[in-house]
Order: C-alpha cells, then sequence, then structure tokens
C-alpha cells in the first residue's frame, strides 16, 4: 500500500505524535519533524543516516514568526526575507536558547526559510510548531523532487509523503550565512547570486567545509546517483574512455549523436536554466535506475542558476 497521499489532516497528526512525514516544497522533498521534539529530530537523522554534525533546516510559515527561532536579524536579512520569501532562500542567524542544540549540531545558529509551496505552508500554519526537514532521502543519494522518489527511498520506515506534485525549483534553497552582518553564501541553490545581488550588493561565496559545516549541504560529496557519474565539459571526448560500457548521458539543451550511449536526457532544450534546474534531479533518478554502467554529466553554463547545477554535478560526480 502506498504511503503517498494528500491528506493533510494524517501529515498533522503524525508530526504531532513525533513521527516523520515527507514534505513537498517547491525545491525537494524535505523529511520533517517537529523541532521540540527530541524523538522525533533523532528519527529524522537516524532514517536518513544524516550525521549529527550537519545541521538541520528549519521550515517556518511566514516571516512574522521568525522571531520566534532567531535572537537577532542583521538589516540585509531582513531585506533578503521580505524580498524572497516565501521561497528558495534559508538564512543562518543566531538563534534562540530555545532552539535544540541537536537541530543546530551544536551551533549558536540555526538555519531558517518559508517555503513556497501551499501545501506546506497550510500545514504549518496549521501545526503548533516549525518543522525541521532536511532533503528526504539517504543521506549523499540524490535529493528527491517527485513523491515517487520519497517513497522508493522509505517506503517502510515513516508514516506519509504528503503529496505535492513535482517540485517547479528542483533543487534546494540557497543558504546565507552572515559574518560581521555580511551575507555570504554557504550553498549555491534555486536561488540566483545575481537575485540575491540585487538586492543587497556584492555576496561572497563559502561554499564547500567538510568539518563543522556551518550550514547544510556543504560537504565535498553529496547529492550523488549510485551509478558511477563523471562531470565534464567535452561528452564526446568522455565518451572515448568508457567504450564498451553501457552509458547513460545528462546533457543541458543539445543531443549528442553517438552510438555509444545507451539512455540521453536533455534538461531544457531551449536552453532555460530554470527549467534546467528543476529536471536535474528527476533526470539523475531516472538515469540512476536503467542499469547503466557509467553516466556522463555535461556542464552548463556558469551563470546564474548553471553555478548552482554545476555545484550539485560536481559533488554528484568524479570530476573529468
Amino acid at each position: 500500500m502506498s504511503i503517498i497521499s494528500k491528506d493533510i489532516q494524517k501529515a498533522i497528526a503524525l508530526l504531532s505524535a513525533d513521527k516523520l512525514v515527507a514534505i513537498p516544497t517547491e525545491t525537494v522533498y524535505g523529511l520533517a519533524g517537529n523541532i521540540y521534539s527530541e524523538k522525533a529530530i533523532k528519527s529524522i537523522f537516524e532514517t536518513k543516516k544524516r550525521p549529527f554534525f550537519n545541521p538541520l533546516i528549519v521550515h517556518i510559515p511566514s516571516t512574522d514568526t521568525l522571531d520566534d527561532i532567531v535572537s537577532y536579524v542583521p538589516e540585509k536579512a531582513r531585506l533578503l526575507a521580505e524580498a524572497f520569501w516565501p521561497g528558495s532562500m534559508t538564512l543562518v542567524l543566531e538563534k534562540h536558547a530555545t532552539i535544540p542544540d541537536i537541530i543546530t549540531a551544536g551551533k549558536d545558529t540555526v538555519a531558517v526559510r518559508v517555503p513556497k509551496h501551499p501545501l506546506t505552508l497550510e500545514l504549518l500554519k496549521q501545526l503548533p510548531f516549525p518543522l525541521a526537514a532536511p532533503s528526504a532521502n539517504p543521506f549523499g543519494s540524490i535529493s528527491p523532487t517527485k513523491p515517487e522518489h520519497v517513497e522508493r527511498y522509505f517506503k517502510d520506515a515513516i508514516g506519509q509523503v504528503l503529496d505535492g506534485g513535482p517540485c517547479s525549483n528542483g533543487i534546494e534553497s540557497t543558504i546565507i550565512g552572515f559574518e560581521n552582518d555580511e551575507p555570504i553564501i554557504y550553498r549555491l541553490g534555486a536561488l540566483a547570486i545575481e537575485d540575491i545581488e540585487a538586492v543587497i550588493g556584492k555576496v561572497a561565496i563559502k561554499n564547500k567545509k567538510e568539518i563543522s559545516p556551518d550550514a547544510p549541504g556543504m560537504l565535498e560529496r553529496h547529492y550523488a546517483p549510485s551509478t558511477k557519474t563523471f562531470l565534464t565539459n567535452n561528452i564526446s571526448q568522455e565518451l572515448k574512455k568508457h567504450l564498451g560500457k553501457r552509458i547513460g548521458v545528462l546533457v543541458f539543451k543539445s543531443a549528442i549523436k553517438d552510438s555509444n550511449i545507451i539512455s540521453q536526457i536533455i534538461l531544457s532544450k531551449k536552453g532555460d536554466l530554470q527549467e534546467a534546474a528543476s529536471h536535474l534531479y528527476n533526470a539523475m533518478h531516472d538515469l540512476d535506475h536503467q542499469n547503466l554502467d557509467v553516466i556522463i554529466a555535461e556542464k552548463c553554463p556558469d551563470f546564474g542558476l548553471g553555478k548552482s547545477i554545476n555545484d550539485r554535478l560536481q559533488r554528484a560526480t568524479f570530476s573529468s
């Protein structure tokens, strides 16, 4: 029997009983639990096999509830929240003492966002507590952008996948922290750097940190298929290294003609980076379940959301 359901009251009942529910957002599906329930939060880490040193993102229903979670909001953070919430941006801010250390990996900062999905916003408004919700996948695996992806991962481990359809943006939120009140991008994501800089000016990028990461998504290897995957600027050249193997190819906009290719997915035939981002993880899931020996992925143009797509592909692959 499927655990996928549109029943929001069932989700409320499960979450109120310290159980986990996968929730839809505009970025990816999240594995959600009550932030004030140690049982629920431990269950998130254990179900995902996620290391406890990797902090979680707290999801709230509106900017109005931000001050319940954090103790200080820099002026540039307020400008960003006004501009992009609800939306694909997470802010890392100084936390209230009431936020459990298990959420923040013992840090005095907490990652928080207002997701832009009507079903999850309605859920958050009806719940008396915020939700912690990292991506609903085993740690390091491809993030889920459809309810079926989550069910395949966790069918026997969680009570429900709240069905909100496919995720519109398709890659995780952009995470922005503050050091001496100045913004720093900790994770590239579904909100382009150019859009952020249009609101608050130039921002620095500190996108990778293996030890005691400041935010989720900073680890070197992440978002990875189980099929060995290579990233390249030149698909034809990379193909020659894998002759005789079952090869799948992931390209940005133009198909590659080569008889050695078993399966090929184009992210956006019109070369639209937003469309490419929204299709990325679903394409990776599809290729990963075709019994291929190798997946070869093509780098996208390195601007706008292309930077975020390339970031995900670099973490998922062996660079070539």
